[in-house]
This record gives structure tokens, sequence and C-alpha cells, in this order.
């Protein structure tokens, strides 16, 4: 599945978007499998009440079920100004 990492989350991790292989069931599932990665995951996903989280555009809880989501997408809480 593509996962797709915006703002501060993207300047942490150091990529806008990558493909990944996981066996994860949720969301929460996938965070982990990404923290056990790298320091940098760690760090970016370190705080996950911060982040959103959409599947296929659809904004979603991190205990959401990826059976069938060919997109992810991480980014901290829109602002209005």
């Amino acid at each position: 599945m593509q996962v797709l990492y915006f703002s501060w989350v993207r300047e942490r991790i150091g990529v806008p978007r990558e493909e990944v292989q996981t066996n994860a069931v949720t969301v929460a599932d996938l965070v982990s499998e990404l923290r056990e990665r790298e320091e940098r995951y760690n760090v970016a996903f370190a705080d996950v009440s911060a982040l959103r989280v959409a599947l296929d555009q659809e904004l979603v809880d991190f205990d959401a079920p990826l059976f069938g989501v060919n997109e992810v997408a991480f980014f901290p809480p829109m602002t209005g100004g």
C-alpha cells in the first residue's frame, strides 16, 4: 500500500510517500510496524494524538482496519486562520 506523510511528519521521516508491505490489521498496527523500522519513524509517530490519518482519502481513527486499503495518509490536524 502507499503510505503518504504530510507536513512535519514528512520532515521527520524524510520522504513524502513510500510503498509499504505490511501484515498490519489496523492503522495502529501499521504505526507500530513503522516505529520499529528506524528511529526517524519512532520520532515521527511518538505522539499519535498529534496526528490524523486517512484511508483512501477518508478520515478514520487509528483502530480502523486496513483490509482492502490502497492508501494511508498521516498528517497533523488542520488549523484554520
